[in-house]
Protein backbone atom coordinates (compact mmCIF):
# COMPACT_ATOMS: atom_id res chain seq x y z
CA UNK A 1 0.00 0.00 0.00
CA UNK A 2 1.39 3.36 -1.07
CA UNK A 3 0.33 6.78 0.25
CA UNK A 4 1.40 10.04 -1.30
CA UNK A 5 0.00 13.48 -2.20
CA UNK A 6 -0.61 14.02 -5.87
CA UNK A 7 1.54 17.14 -6.07
CA UNK A 8 4.61 15.07 -5.15
CA UNK A 9 4.34 13.31 -8.53
CA UNK A 10 5.50 16.36 -10.46
CA UNK A 11 8.14 15.58 -13.09
CA UNK A 12 8.46 11.98 -11.90
CA UNK A 13 7.40 10.30 -15.10
CA UNK A 14 4.31 9.46 -17.08
CA UNK A 15 0.95 9.02 -15.42
CA UNK A 16 -2.30 7.21 -15.94
CA UNK A 17 -5.43 9.20 -15.11
CA UNK A 18 -8.45 7.28 -13.82
CA UNK A 19 -11.84 8.87 -14.34
CA UNK A 20 -15.10 7.52 -12.95
CA UNK A 21 -18.49 8.85 -12.07
CA UNK A 22 -17.68 8.81 -8.37
CA UNK A 23 -14.40 10.67 -7.94
CA UNK A 24 -11.20 11.53 -9.82
CA UNK A 25 -7.95 9.78 -9.00
CA UNK A 26 -4.48 9.36 -10.43
CA UNK A 27 -2.15 6.35 -10.54
CA UNK A 28 1.54 7.02 -11.05
CA UNK A 29 3.40 4.67 -13.39
CA UNK A 30 7.21 4.67 -13.43
CA UNK A 31 9.24 4.61 -16.61
CA UNK A 32 10.48 1.09 -15.98
CA UNK A 33 10.96 0.13 -19.61
CA UNK A 34 7.88 -2.08 -19.87
CA UNK A 35 4.17 -1.46 -20.00
CA UNK A 36 3.15 -2.77 -16.61
CA UNK A 37 -0.59 -2.58 -15.98
CA UNK A 38 -2.40 -3.16 -12.71
CA UNK A 39 -4.71 -6.11 -12.41
CA UNK A 40 -6.74 -4.52 -9.63
CA UNK A 41 -7.06 -0.93 -8.53
CA UNK A 42 -8.77 0.21 -5.34
CA UNK A 43 -8.82 3.94 -4.84
CA UNK A 44 -9.59 5.69 -1.58
CA UNK A 45 -9.99 9.46 -1.76
CA UNK A 46 -10.07 10.84 1.78
CA UNK A 47 -13.43 9.87 3.29
CA UNK A 48 -15.08 8.86 0.00
CA UNK A 49 -16.22 5.31 -0.78
CA UNK A 50 -14.01 2.82 -2.58
CA UNK A 51 -13.91 3.30 -6.33
CA UNK A 52 -12.94 0.52 -8.72
CA UNK A 53 -12.35 1.10 -12.41
CA UNK A 54 -10.60 -0.57 -15.30
CA UNK A 55 -10.95 2.29 -17.76
CA UNK A 56 -7.57 3.97 -18.04
CA UNK A 57 -6.05 6.48 -20.41
CA UNK A 58 -2.92 8.50 -20.37
CA UNK A 59 -3.10 12.02 -18.99
CA UNK A 60 -1.06 14.63 -17.20
CA UNK A 61 -0.44 14.79 -13.49
CA UNK A 62 -2.95 16.84 -11.54
CA UNK A 63 -0.84 19.02 -9.29
CA UNK A 64 -3.18 19.18 -6.32
CA UNK A 65 -2.58 18.21 -2.73
CA UNK A 66 -5.43 15.73 -2.44
CA UNK A 67 -4.13 12.68 -0.55
CA UNK A 68 -5.14 9.25 -1.91
CA UNK A 69 -4.35 5.68 -1.02
CA UNK A 70 -3.58 3.17 -3.75
CA UNK A 71 -3.53 -0.57 -3.22
CA UNK A 72 -1.87 -2.15 -6.24
CA UNK A 73 -1.21 -5.68 -7.43
CA UNK A 74 1.06 -5.30 -10.41
CA UNK A 75 2.89 -7.67 -12.67
CA UNK A 76 5.97 -5.50 -12.81
CA UNK A 77 7.95 -3.54 -10.29
CA UNK A 78 6.31 -1.53 -7.50
CA UNK A 79 7.19 2.10 -7.05
CA UNK A 80 7.07 4.00 -3.78
CA UNK A 81 7.05 7.79 -4.01
CA UNK A 82 8.12 9.45 -0.74
CA UNK A 83 6.07 12.23 0.77
CA UNK A 84 7.38 15.75 0.78
CA UNK A 85 6.40 17.32 4.11
CA UNK A 86 7.16 20.80 2.80
CA UNK A 87 4.44 20.58 0.16
CA UNK A 88 1.27 22.00 1.68
CA UNK A 89 -2.12 22.80 0.26
CA UNK A 90 -2.79 26.53 0.12
CA UNK A 91 -6.23 27.83 0.94
CA UNK A 92 -7.43 31.28 0.09
CA UNK A 93 -8.16 32.16 3.73
CA UNK A 94 -5.18 30.50 5.43
CA UNK A 95 -1.43 31.00 5.15
CA UNK A 96 1.46 30.12 7.42
CA UNK A 97 3.14 32.88 9.39
CA UNK A 98 5.39 30.77 11.60
CA UNK A 99 5.78 27.40 13.29
CA UNK A 100 2.59 27.82 15.33
CA UNK A 101 1.08 31.06 14.05
CA UNK A 102 -1.03 31.35 10.94
CA UNK A 103 -2.45 34.32 9.08
CA UNK A 104 -6.19 33.98 8.60
CA UNK A 105 -8.07 36.18 6.16
CA UNK A 106 -11.72 36.73 7.00
CA UNK A 107 -13.75 38.49 4.32
CA UNK A 108 -16.71 40.79 4.80
CA UNK A 109 -19.48 40.87 2.22
CA UNK A 110 -18.10 44.08 0.68
CA UNK A 111 -14.74 42.30 0.09
CA UNK A 112 -13.07 44.04 3.02
CA UNK A 113 -10.35 41.76 4.41
CA UNK A 114 -9.85 41.25 8.14
CA UNK A 115 -6.35 39.82 8.66
CA UNK A 116 -5.83 37.81 11.84
CA UNK A 117 -2.89 35.94 13.33
CA UNK A 118 -4.07 32.82 15.14
CA UNK A 119 -2.20 30.32 17.30
CA UNK A 120 -2.89 26.59 16.87
CA UNK A 121 -5.17 27.20 13.93
CA UNK A 122 -5.96 23.53 13.40
CA UNK A 123 -7.81 23.38 16.73
CA UNK A 124 -9.44 26.82 16.75
CA UNK A 125 -13.23 26.66 16.69
CA UNK A 126 -15.56 28.93 14.75
CA UNK A 127 -16.77 30.42 18.02
CA UNK A 128 -13.25 31.43 19.06
CA UNK A 129 -12.47 32.84 15.63
CA UNK A 130 -15.78 34.70 15.63
CA UNK A 131 -14.85 36.35 18.92
CA UNK A 132 -11.47 37.47 17.53
CA UNK A 133 -13.12 38.97 14.44
CA UNK A 134 -15.70 40.81 16.56
CA UNK A 135 -12.98 42.25 18.78
CA UNK A 136 -10.93 43.31 15.76
CA UNK A 137 -13.94 45.09 14.25
CA UNK A 138 -14.83 46.51 17.69
CA UNK A 139 -18.36 45.17 17.54
CA UNK A 140 -20.63 44.94 20.60
CA UNK A 141 -21.11 41.68 22.46
CA UNK A 142 -24.45 40.93 20.85
CA UNK A 143 -22.63 40.53 17.52
CA UNK A 144 -22.05 36.92 18.59
CA UNK A 145 -25.69 36.10 17.82
CA UNK A 146 -26.10 38.51 14.90
CA UNK A 147 -23.25 37.22 12.73
CA UNK A 148 -21.68 33.87 11.96
CA UNK A 149 -18.69 32.52 10.08
CA UNK A 150 -19.31 30.98 6.68
CA UNK A 151 -17.26 28.93 4.26
CA UNK A 152 -18.19 30.28 0.84
CA UNK A 153 -17.29 29.45 -2.74
CA UNK A 154 -19.17 29.96 -6.01
CA UNK A 155 -20.71 26.48 -5.72
CA UNK A 156 -21.33 25.96 -2.00
CA UNK A 157 -22.11 28.13 1.04
CA UNK A 158 -22.03 26.69 4.55
CA UNK A 159 -22.69 28.47 7.83
CA UNK A 160 -20.39 27.08 10.49
CA UNK A 161 -21.60 25.94 13.87
CA UNK A 162 -19.76 27.34 16.92
CA UNK A 163 -18.05 23.99 17.51
CA UNK A 164 -16.84 23.60 13.93
CA UNK A 165 -13.12 23.93 13.23
CA UNK A 166 -12.72 26.06 10.07
CA UNK A 167 -9.22 24.81 9.28
CA UNK A 168 -10.30 21.17 9.20
CA UNK A 169 -13.35 21.96 7.10
CA UNK A 170 -11.13 23.80 4.62
CA UNK A 171 -8.97 20.70 4.33
CA UNK A 172 -12.11 18.62 3.68
CA UNK A 173 -13.61 21.07 1.19
CA UNK A 174 -13.19 18.80 -1.83
CA UNK A 175 -15.02 16.04 0.03
CA UNK A 176 -17.86 18.45 0.76
CA UNK A 177 -18.05 19.52 -2.88
CA UNK A 178 -18.18 15.91 -4.02
CA UNK A 179 -20.95 15.18 -1.54
CA UNK A 180 -23.11 18.29 -1.93
CA UNK A 181 -22.52 19.55 -5.48
CA UNK A 182 -22.63 18.20 -9.01
CA UNK A 183 -19.38 19.89 -10.02
CA UNK A 184 -17.02 18.21 -12.43
CA UNK A 185 -13.77 16.72 -11.20
CA UNK A 186 -11.78 19.65 -12.56
CA UNK A 187 -14.07 22.19 -10.89
CA UNK A 188 -13.79 20.39 -7.57
CA UNK A 189 -10.01 20.45 -7.75
CA UNK A 190 -9.93 24.14 -8.66
CA UNK A 191 -12.50 25.42 -6.16
CA UNK A 192 -11.30 27.00 -2.91
CA UNK A 193 -13.46 28.42 -0.12
CA UNK A 194 -13.08 31.74 1.63
CA UNK A 195 -13.96 32.42 5.25
CA UNK A 196 -16.66 35.08 5.45
CA UNK A 197 -18.29 37.04 8.27
CA UNK A 198 -22.01 37.15 7.49
CA UNK A 199 -25.41 37.47 9.06
CA UNK A 200 -26.54 34.44 11.05
CA UNK A 201 -29.59 32.93 9.35
CA UNK A 202 -31.07 32.07 12.76
CA UNK A 203 -31.08 35.69 13.94
CA UNK A 204 -34.72 36.84 13.81
CA UNK A 205 -35.81 40.03 12.09
CA UNK A 206 -37.76 41.14 15.17
CA UNK A 207 -34.46 41.47 17.01
CA UNK A 208 -32.71 43.13 14.12
CA UNK A 209 -35.06 46.14 14.25
CA UNK A 210 -33.78 46.86 17.77
CA UNK A 211 -30.12 47.23 16.75
CA UNK A 212 -28.66 50.68 17.39
CA UNK A 213 -24.93 50.16 16.78
CA UNK A 214 -23.83 51.89 13.58
CA UNK A 215 -21.10 49.38 12.70
CA UNK A 216 -23.50 46.45 13.01
CA UNK A 217 -26.12 48.26 10.92
CA UNK A 218 -23.51 49.01 8.27
CA UNK A 219 -22.48 45.35 8.00
CA UNK A 220 -26.11 44.26 7.72
CA UNK A 221 -26.74 46.98 5.14
CA UNK A 222 -23.77 45.89 3.01
CA UNK A 223 -24.96 42.29 3.03
CA UNK A 224 -28.55 43.20 2.16
CA UNK A 225 -27.31 45.50 -0.61
CA UNK A 226 -25.14 42.72 -2.03
CA UNK A 227 -28.05 40.28 -2.11
CA UNK A 228 -30.30 42.84 -3.80
CA UNK A 229 -27.76 43.88 -6.43
CA UNK A 230 -26.80 40.28 -7.20
CA UNK A 231 -30.43 39.27 -7.66
CA UNK A 232 -30.38 36.86 -4.74
CA UNK A 233 -33.28 38.82 -3.22
CA UNK A 234 -35.68 39.22 -6.18
CA UNK A 235 -37.86 42.31 -6.06
CA UNK A 236 -39.88 44.53 -8.33
CA UNK A 237 -38.28 47.37 -10.24
CA UNK A 238 -40.02 50.16 -8.33
CA UNK A 239 -38.90 48.71 -5.00
CA UNK A 240 -35.34 48.27 -6.27
CA UNK A 241 -35.35 51.90 -7.38
CA UNK A 242 -36.30 53.02 -3.87
CA UNK A 243 -33.50 50.92 -2.42
CA UNK A 244 -31.12 52.23 -5.08
CA UNK A 245 -32.06 55.79 -4.13
CA UNK A 246 -31.03 55.07 -0.54
CA UNK A 247 -27.68 53.77 -1.80
CA UNK A 248 -27.28 56.98 -3.81
CA UNK A 249 -28.00 59.03 -0.71
CA UNK A 250 -25.46 57.06 1.35
CA UNK A 251 -22.70 57.05 -1.26
CA UNK A 252 -23.23 60.40 -2.99
CA UNK A 253 -24.66 62.58 -0.27
CA UNK A 254 -27.78 64.75 -0.52
CA UNK A 255 -29.33 65.13 -3.95
CA UNK A 256 -27.68 67.87 -6.00
CA UNK A 257 -29.56 68.64 -9.25
CA UNK A 258 -26.44 70.12 -10.82
CA UNK A 259 -24.27 67.08 -10.21
CA UNK A 260 -26.67 64.14 -9.92
CA UNK A 261 -28.08 64.13 -13.42
CA UNK A 262 -29.49 61.24 -15.43
CA UNK A 263 -26.23 60.89 -17.35
CA UNK A 264 -24.28 60.82 -14.10
CA UNK A 265 -26.41 57.95 -12.72
CA UNK A 266 -26.44 56.06 -16.02
CA UNK A 267 -22.69 55.50 -15.85
CA UNK A 268 -23.06 53.96 -12.37
CA UNK A 269 -26.39 52.19 -12.72
CA UNK A 270 -25.03 48.76 -11.74
CA UNK A 271 -23.88 50.20 -8.41
CA UNK A 272 -27.43 51.09 -7.43
CA UNK A 273 -29.72 48.61 -9.20
CA UNK A 274 -29.61 44.84 -9.82
CA UNK A 275 -27.72 44.11 -13.01
CA UNK A 276 -30.47 41.86 -14.39
CA UNK A 277 -32.86 44.83 -14.30
CA UNK A 278 -30.54 47.32 -15.96
CA UNK A 279 -30.98 48.11 -19.62
CA UNK A 280 -28.26 46.63 -21.81
CA UNK A 281 -27.17 47.42 -25.33
CA UNK A 282 -28.24 50.12 -27.71
CA UNK A 283 -30.37 50.40 -30.80
CA UNK A 284 -31.66 47.09 -32.17
CA UNK A 285 -30.46 44.91 -29.27
CA UNK A 286 -32.13 47.16 -26.73
CA UNK A 287 -35.36 47.20 -28.74
CA UNK A 288 -35.39 43.40 -29.04
CA UNK A 289 -34.92 43.06 -25.29
CA UNK A 290 -37.80 45.42 -24.59
CA UNK A 291 -40.06 43.37 -26.88
CA UNK A 292 -39.10 40.00 -25.41
CA UNK A 293 -38.73 40.94 -21.76
CA UNK A 294 -41.38 39.94 -19.24
CA UNK A 295 -40.82 43.17 -17.31
CA UNK A 296 -39.49 46.58 -18.23
CA UNK A 297 -35.77 47.13 -17.73
CA UNK A 298 -34.53 49.74 -15.32
CA UNK A 299 -33.25 53.07 -16.50
CA UNK A 300 -31.62 56.07 -14.90
CA UNK A 301 -34.80 58.17 -14.96
CA UNK A 302 -36.65 56.01 -12.45
CA UNK A 303 -33.64 55.97 -10.14
CA UNK A 304 -33.26 59.73 -10.47
CA UNK A 305 -36.89 60.34 -9.50
CA UNK A 306 -36.54 58.03 -6.49
CA UNK A 307 -33.33 59.80 -5.45
CA UNK A 308 -35.13 63.15 -5.55
CA UNK A 309 -37.85 61.81 -3.23
CA UNK A 310 -35.46 60.81 -0.44
CA UNK A 311 -36.23 63.24 2.40
CA UNK A 312 -33.41 65.27 3.90
CA UNK A 313 -32.73 65.87 7.56
CA UNK A 314 -30.98 68.84 9.14
CA UNK A 315 -27.78 66.88 9.63
CA UNK A 316 -25.32 66.25 6.84
CA UNK A 317 -24.73 62.87 5.23
CA UNK A 318 -21.52 62.39 7.18
CA UNK A 319 -23.44 62.71 10.43
CA UNK A 320 -23.48 59.30 12.10
CA UNK A 321 -27.11 59.65 13.13
CA UNK A 322 -28.12 60.32 9.52
CA UNK A 323 -26.18 57.33 8.25
CA UNK A 324 -27.69 55.11 10.91
CA UNK A 325 -31.15 56.21 9.84
CA UNK A 326 -30.39 55.45 6.19
CA UNK A 327 -28.99 52.01 7.03
CA UNK A 328 -32.07 51.26 9.09
CA UNK A 329 -34.41 52.47 6.35
CA UNK A 330 -32.76 50.16 3.82
CA UNK A 331 -32.97 47.17 6.17
CA UNK A 332 -36.57 47.87 7.17
CA UNK A 333 -37.62 47.78 3.55
CA UNK A 334 -35.69 44.55 2.99
CA UNK A 335 -37.50 43.04 5.99
CA UNK A 336 -40.66 43.04 3.85
CA UNK A 337 -39.10 40.24 1.81
CA UNK A 338 -40.01 36.83 3.25
CA UNK A 339 -36.62 35.40 2.24
CA UNK A 340 -34.54 38.11 3.88
CA UNK A 341 -31.67 36.56 5.83
CA UNK A 342 -32.09 33.13 4.26
CA UNK A 343 -29.61 30.44 3.29
CA UNK A 344 -29.28 29.62 -0.41
CA UNK A 345 -29.06 26.21 -2.05
CA UNK A 346 -28.91 25.20 -5.71
CA UNK A 347 -31.20 22.69 -7.36
CA UNK A 348 -33.40 21.84 -10.34
CA UNK A 349 -37.10 21.24 -10.87
CA UNK A 350 -39.05 19.70 -13.73
CA UNK A 351 -40.47 22.03 -16.36
CA UNK A 352 -44.12 21.55 -17.31
CA UNK A 353 -44.56 19.61 -20.55
CA UNK A 354 -45.48 21.95 -23.41
CA UNK A 355 -46.62 19.38 -25.95
CA UNK A 356 -46.31 15.80 -27.10
CA UNK A 357 -43.08 16.45 -28.98
CA UNK A 358 -41.56 18.90 -26.52
CA UNK A 359 -40.19 17.47 -23.32
CA UNK A 360 -40.25 19.73 -20.35
CA UNK A 361 -36.66 19.24 -19.23
CA UNK A 362 -35.45 20.91 -16.05
CA UNK A 363 -35.12 24.43 -14.75
CA UNK A 364 -32.30 25.67 -12.52
CA UNK A 365 -33.63 27.09 -9.26
CA UNK A 366 -32.34 28.55 -6.04
CA UNK A 367 -33.89 27.25 -2.83
CA UNK A 368 -33.99 29.93 -0.14
CA UNK A 369 -34.72 28.78 3.41
CA UNK A 370 -35.27 31.22 6.25
CA UNK A 371 -36.88 31.14 9.67
CA UNK A 372 -40.19 31.85 7.94
CA UNK A 373 -40.35 29.22 5.22
CA UNK A 374 -39.06 27.78 1.94
CA UNK A 375 -38.91 29.71 -1.34
CA UNK A 376 -38.14 28.36 -4.81
CA UNK A 377 -36.60 31.08 -7.00
CA UNK A 378 -36.03 30.89 -10.74
CA UNK A 379 -32.27 31.32 -11.09
CA UNK A 380 -32.53 32.83 -14.58
CA UNK A 381 -35.68 34.96 -14.44
CA UNK A 382 -35.06 36.14 -10.85
CA UNK A 383 -38.61 35.66 -9.63
CA UNK A 384 -40.30 33.42 -7.07
CA UNK A 385 -41.87 30.22 -8.35
CA UNK A 386 -43.17 28.98 -5.01
CA UNK A 387 -43.23 30.40 -1.49
CA UNK A 388 -44.37 28.30 1.46
CA UNK A 389 -44.39 29.03 5.15
CA UNK A 390 -43.58 26.08 7.35
CA UNK A 391 -47.19 25.63 8.46
CA UNK A 392 -48.19 25.34 4.79
CA UNK A 393 -45.96 22.45 3.81
CA UNK A 394 -44.83 18.92 4.50
CA UNK A 395 -41.48 17.72 3.26
CA UNK A 396 -39.13 14.79 2.96
CA UNK A 397 -35.69 13.97 1.60
CA UNK A 398 -35.18 10.79 -0.40
CA UNK A 399 -32.17 9.24 -2.05
CA UNK A 400 -33.24 6.11 -3.93
CA UNK A 401 -30.51 3.71 -4.94
CA UNK A 402 -28.67 4.92 -8.05
CA UNK A 403 -30.95 7.95 -8.31
CA UNK A 404 -30.69 11.62 -7.42
CA UNK A 405 -31.23 13.28 -4.09
CA UNK A 406 -34.73 14.77 -4.00
CA UNK A 407 -36.34 17.26 -1.65
CA UNK A 408 -40.11 16.68 -1.74
CA UNK A 409 -42.39 19.60 -0.92
CA UNK A 410 -46.11 18.94 -0.36
CA UNK A 411 -48.62 21.77 -0.24
CA UNK A 412 -52.26 22.61 -0.98
CA UNK A 413 -53.38 23.69 -4.42
CA UNK A 414 -56.06 23.37 -7.05
CA UNK A 415 -56.49 21.32 -10.19
CA UNK A 416 -59.16 22.77 -12.48
CA UNK A 417 -60.87 24.31 -9.51
CA UNK A 418 -60.71 21.20 -7.33
CA UNK A 419 -58.64 21.34 -4.11
CA UNK A 420 -55.78 18.85 -4.27
CA UNK A 421 -52.47 18.14 -2.65
CA UNK A 422 -49.43 18.98 -4.76
CA UNK A 423 -45.98 17.41 -4.70
CA UNK A 424 -42.94 19.26 -6.02
CA UNK A 425 -39.64 17.50 -6.60
CA UNK A 426 -36.44 19.50 -6.14
CA UNK A 427 -33.42 17.64 -7.50
CA UNK A 428 -30.29 18.59 -5.62
CA UNK A 429 -27.33 16.98 -3.93
CA UNK A 430 -27.91 19.60 -1.24
CA UNK A 431 -31.37 18.17 -0.44
CA UNK A 432 -29.98 16.64 2.74
CA UNK A 433 -28.80 20.06 3.91
CA UNK A 434 -32.15 21.64 3.02
CA UNK A 435 -34.15 19.01 4.88
CA UNK A 436 -32.02 19.34 8.00
CA UNK A 437 -32.31 23.14 7.94
CA UNK A 438 -36.10 23.01 7.54
CA UNK A 439 -36.37 20.66 10.50
CA UNK A 440 -34.11 22.81 12.66
CA UNK A 441 -35.97 26.03 11.79
CA UNK A 442 -39.30 24.45 12.72
CA UNK A 443 -37.90 23.22 16.03
CA UNK A 444 -36.36 26.62 16.73
CA UNK A 445 -39.62 28.45 16.00
CA UNK A 446 -41.53 26.01 18.20
CA UNK A 447 -39.14 26.54 21.10
CA UNK A 448 -39.46 30.33 20.78
CA UNK A 449 -43.26 30.11 20.71
CA UNK A 450 -43.19 27.96 23.83
CA UNK A 451 -41.30 30.53 25.88
CA UNK A 452 -42.99 32.30 28.76
CA UNK A 453 -44.30 35.76 27.86
CA UNK A 454 -41.90 37.32 30.34
CA UNK A 455 -38.85 35.52 28.99
CA UNK A 456 -39.79 35.83 25.33
CA UNK A 457 -38.07 38.69 23.55
CA UNK A 458 -40.24 41.73 23.15
CA UNK A 459 -40.41 44.24 20.37
CA UNK A 460 -38.78 47.54 21.12
CA UNK A 461 -41.07 50.58 20.98
CA UNK A 462 -40.93 52.21 17.57
CA UNK A 463 -38.30 54.90 17.36
CA UNK A 464 -38.71 58.21 15.64
CA UNK A 465 -36.89 56.73 12.66
CA UNK A 466 -39.39 53.89 12.43
CA UNK A 467 -42.34 56.28 12.80
CA UNK A 468 -40.99 58.48 10.02
CA UNK A 469 -39.57 56.27 7.27
CA UNK A 470 -37.74 57.97 4.42
CA UNK A 471 -40.52 57.17 1.96
CA UNK A 472 -44.22 57.75 2.39
CA UNK A 473 -46.04 54.56 3.27
CA UNK A 474 -47.90 53.60 0.16
CA UNK A 475 -49.80 50.42 -0.46
CA UNK A 476 -47.16 47.75 -0.70
CA UNK A 477 -46.92 46.01 -4.03
CA UNK A 478 -46.30 42.63 -2.46
CA UNK A 479 -49.86 41.57 -3.20
CA UNK A 480 -49.71 42.28 -6.94
CA UNK A 481 -50.25 39.15 -8.95
CA UNK A 482 -47.42 40.04 -11.33
CA UNK A 483 -44.93 40.82 -8.56
CA UNK A 484 -41.70 38.86 -8.73
CA UNK A 485 -42.22 37.69 -5.14
CA UNK A 486 -45.62 36.09 -5.84
CA UNK A 487 -45.76 32.33 -6.41
CA UNK A 488 -46.10 31.07 -9.97
CA UNK A 489 -47.53 27.63 -9.40
CA UNK A 490 -48.62 27.44 -13.05
CA UNK A 491 -44.92 27.31 -13.97
CA UNK A 492 -44.35 24.20 -11.84
CA UNK A 493 -44.59 20.55 -12.86
CA UNK A 494 -46.20 19.03 -9.77
CA UNK A 495 -47.80 15.70 -8.93
CA UNK A 496 -51.42 16.35 -7.97
CA UNK A 497 -53.31 13.81 -5.87
CA UNK A 498 -56.15 13.46 -3.42
CA UNK A 499 -57.26 10.78 -0.99
CA UNK A 500 -56.48 7.29 -2.33
CA UNK A 501 -54.50 8.91 -5.13
CA UNK A 502 -56.79 7.55 -7.86
CA UNK A 503 -59.21 10.28 -8.72
CA UNK A 504 -59.91 13.88 -7.87
CA UNK A 505 -62.72 14.08 -5.33
CA UNK A 506 -64.78 17.09 -4.44
CA UNK A 507 -64.04 16.75 -0.73
CA UNK A 508 -60.85 18.56 0.16
CA UNK A 509 -58.32 16.15 1.72
CA UNK A 510 -56.46 16.85 4.92
CA UNK A 511 -52.78 16.66 5.65
CA UNK A 512 -52.73 15.97 9.37
CA UNK A 513 -51.29 12.61 8.36
CA UNK A 514 -49.53 13.60 5.20
CA UNK A 515 -48.02 11.62 2.38
CA UNK A 516 -44.87 12.60 4.25
CA UNK A 517 -44.58 12.26 7.99
CA UNK A 518 -42.35 15.34 8.30
CA UNK A 519 -44.34 18.50 8.78
CA UNK A 520 -45.18 21.19 11.30
CA UNK A 521 -47.48 18.99 13.39
CA UNK A 522 -48.40 21.53 16.07
CA UNK A 523 -49.77 24.11 13.62
CA UNK A 524 -53.57 24.48 13.42
CA UNK A 525 -55.01 22.92 10.29
CA UNK A 526 -58.36 22.06 8.77
CA UNK A 527 -57.36 19.13 6.63
CA UNK A 528 -58.30 15.46 7.06
CA UNK A 529 -56.08 12.42 6.56
CA UNK A 530 -54.56 11.59 3.21
CA UNK A 531 -53.54 8.02 2.44
CA UNK A 532 -50.70 7.52 0.00
CA UNK A 533 -51.80 5.38 -2.91
CA UNK A 534 -49.70 2.44 -3.97
CA UNK A 535 -49.90 3.50 -7.59
CA UNK A 536 -48.97 7.13 -6.96
CA UNK A 537 -47.02 8.47 -9.89
CA UNK A 538 -43.46 9.27 -8.86
CA UNK A 539 -42.49 11.64 -11.56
Amino acid sequence: MIIWPLHSLKDCGSALCFKSLRTPALLYMAKTGHNARPREVRIYSLNLPIVETANMKRGGCILKALAIVLSLQMEGDRLSVPQNPEDQSQRSSISSAGPRNHDVLVYLVDDTVVRLTVDNLSSVTAQELHRIVSETLQLPEDAQEIFALWLVSPVLELQLKPKHQPYKLCRQWQDLLFRFTSCSADDILEDEPSLQFRRDIFFPKRKEVQIQDEDVLRLLFEEAKYNILEGRYPWDLSDCEELGALICRINLGPFDPKQHTACFLKERLDSFLPSHLCRRGHGLLSALWKRGATRLPADEQGLLRAFQRVPEEDSACEDRAALRQLYRAYLQKCHLLPYYGCAFFSGEIDKPAQGLLHRGGRKAVTVAISLEGVYIIDSKEKHVLLGLRFQELSWDHTFPSEEEHILWLEFDGENEGTPVNKLLKVYSKQAELMSSLIEYCIELNSSLEGQDPESAPREAPPSSEARNPPFDRRTHKLQRQNSVICSRIQHLATIDYVEEGKEIKRVKPRRTTSFFGRQLSNAPTSYSAVRAAENLEQG
